[in-house]
């Protein structure tokens, strides 16, 4: 029987600090599988990138907070199939809203895709981690589920349920040589910051002591220590990418 291919899985991977992760992790070796849930033209141009670099890439339309999906996406593309050594649990969206005045579905959404999402991917993951006795797992949260942010309640509570989960996750699969840690992004600079007003931005680089927003590829190299072997004893850790903000 031939090998499995070495692969990793992100959800969430073509736009902004995602795009960066898969163009990232498949630079070090890895196949790599993304997710997407829109514009398909996005991730054929990642995967052209990918490409082009002398990787390997392939996108796949996913709904992470679609029970059934996932599990049929594993069944039909995982396990079995290639080697998971990798999970970067990506996907995110936003529904701002004060909370006085927040929908309920804004609300549910947005901890159906952030958490919950994470956690499908998680489980289904970590059954076949299990078996082979390694993996890796990310999961990115943010800065906002450690410190609040105003009109983001439903945001920083799916953060912050995610960083709990990877802390729960970290104890229950250390014993079978799987670490499971997050990445607390803080301001970064992607396309859904660049059309800030120049005011609200100015107040963000006041809180930030190193004076400056990330980068996508901060995070990036921040997911690919994780995947190393240098990170072979960090487990149920949370590593704050944000410039020395805090609060």
């Amino acid at each position: 029987m031939s090998e499995l291919i070495k692969t990793a899985l992100i959800t969430g991977g073509t736009r902004g600090i995602g795009r960066a992760i898969v163009k990232k992790i498949a630079a070090l070796g890895y196949q790599v599988y993304f997710t997407y849930v829109s514009r398909p033209e996005l991730a054929q141009e990642v995967c052209a990138e990918v490409a082009a670099a002398g990787g390997l890439a392939q996108g796949f339309s996913l709904d992470v907070s679609d029970w059934d999906a996932v599990a049929q996406f594993f069944s039909e593309q995982i396990k079995g199939k290639v080697s998971l050594e990798l999970l970067v649990n990506n996907a995110g969206i936003t529904k701002d809203g004060l909370v006085i005045r927040m929908k309920r579905e804004h609300w549910e959404q947005v901890l159906n895709v952030n958490l919950t999402g994470a956690f499908i991917c998680l489980q289904q993951a970590a059954s076949i981690m299990m078996k082979q006795r390694r993996g890796r797992i990310v999961n990115i949260a943010s800065v906002v589920g450690q410190m609040g942010n105003a009109g983001q309640a439903n945001y920083c509570a799916s953060k912050a349920g995610l960083i709990g989960l990877t802390k729960a996750a970290a104890l229950e699969l250390a014993p079978r040589s799987i670490t499971v840690n997050a990445i607390a992004p803080g301001f970064i600079e992607t396309d859904m910051t660049e059309n800030l007003p120049q005011e609200v931005r100015n107040k963000y680089l006041e809180r930030i002591p190193l004076g400056s927003l990330g980068t996508a590829e901060h995070i990036a190299d921040t997911v690919a220590f994780l995947a190393s072997d240098q990170a072979d004893y960090l487990t149920g850790q949370v590593l704050g990418i944000n410039g020395g903000m805090y609060m």
